[in-house]
C-alpha cells in the first residue's frame, strides 16, 4: 500500500546520504562470493574488498585461480584495473562503467562505483510503500545531464525504519527496465544489520541471475586513502 507524500517528508538526498552511512560506513573490509547463474553453466568468483569513503575503493580477485590476484582499484575519479597474468595495470575509462564487471550481470560501477548517488543524480522522493514486509522510501534518480552515466533514470527502494537499501531498478535511456538488484538476508555484521545478500536479475531473463554474498564485513576500520595505491593492489592478496 503507497502512502501519499507529505510536506514534512524528508529530503530524498538526506536519505540516501544515511542510507550509504549504514551500508558503508566510513570505511569497511569485506569478504564476499559471487555467482553467475546461466542456463548453461554456473560460474562463482571469491574476493575481498575495502572501502574509504566514498571515492576509495579497492576489490581483489581471491578465486578461482584464473583470476587470483586480479585487482580493481578507484582512487577519486581514477580507476584502475590489475592484471596479474600479464603483470600489468591500466587505466579504465568512463565508457567502461557500463559493461559487465567479471562476466556477471554487475556493471563496472556497481562493483568499482565510479558514480555518487548523492552528487550525479538529481532525486524525487515518489511515494512510501511496504516491500518484503517492510515500510520503504521509494525514490526516483536521474542523471545530471554532465555525468557518464548510462542510465535513464534509477528507481531505489530503502527501509524507512533502519534505511537499508532493499531494491533498486536500472531503466534505459527509452525508460526500458534493464534490471533488477534485490537486497535480503539481513544479518548482523558488528554493530549494524544490512543485507547479506545482494541478486541482479536481467529483465526477462528470468534464468540469469547475479547473486553476491557478504562471508564477512567489518566497518569503521583503520584504513585512510594511502591505502588505496596501485602498488597495493599487488600486495594486498
Amino acid at each position: 500500500m503507497a502512502t501519499t507524500l507529505q510536506a514534512s517528508d524528508p529530503d530524498p538526498a538526506e536519505i540516501l546520504d544515511r542510507m550509504e552511512q549504514v551500508m558503508r560506513g566510513n570505511s569497511n573490509e569485506a569478504e564476499m562470493t559471487m555467482k553467475i547463474e546461466r542456463p548453461r553453466y554456473e560460474r562463482e568468483v571469491s574476493m575481498r574488498s575495502w572501502q574509504y569513503g566514498r571515492d576509495h575503493s579497492m576489490i581483489v580477485i581471491t578465486a578461482p585461480s584464473r583470476d587470483e590476484g586480479t585487482a580493481y582499484l578507484m582512487r577519486g575519479s581514477d580507476i584502475w584495473n590489475y592484471d596479474p597474468r600479464i603483470d600489468r595495470t591500466t587505466r579504465m575509462p568512463s565508457s567502461m562503467m557500463a559493461q559487465s564487471w567479471m562476466g556477471s550481470d554487475f556493471t563496472n560501477d556497481d562493483l568499482v562505483r565510479d558514480s555518487d548517488i548523492i552528487e550525479d543524480y538529481e532525486h524525487e522522493l515518489l511515494r512510501t510503500e511496504e516491500y518484503e514486509g517492510r515500510e520503504a522510501y521509494v525514490i526516483e534518480m536521474i542523471p545530471k545531464p554532465d555525468t557518464p552515466i548510462v542510465w535513464g533514470k534509477v528507481k531505489m527502494w530503502v527501509c524507512t525504519q533502519s534505511y537499508i537499501q532493499l531494491r533498486l531498478e536500472n531503466y534505459d535511456q527509452r525508460n526500458e527496465l534493464v534490471n533488477t538488484m534485490k537486497l535480503d538476508q539481513v544479518t548482523r555484521f558488528g554493530d549494524r544489520e544490512i543485507p547479506a545478500r545482494i541478486t541482479v536479475i536481467p529483465a526477462g531473463k528470468d534464468n540469469e541471475r547475479t547473486i553476491l554474498t557478504y562471508q564477512h564485513l567489518e566497518f569503521d576500520v583503520d584504513i585512510d586513502e594511502g591505502f588505496f595505491t596501485q602498488r597495493n593492489m599487488q600486495r594486498v592478496q
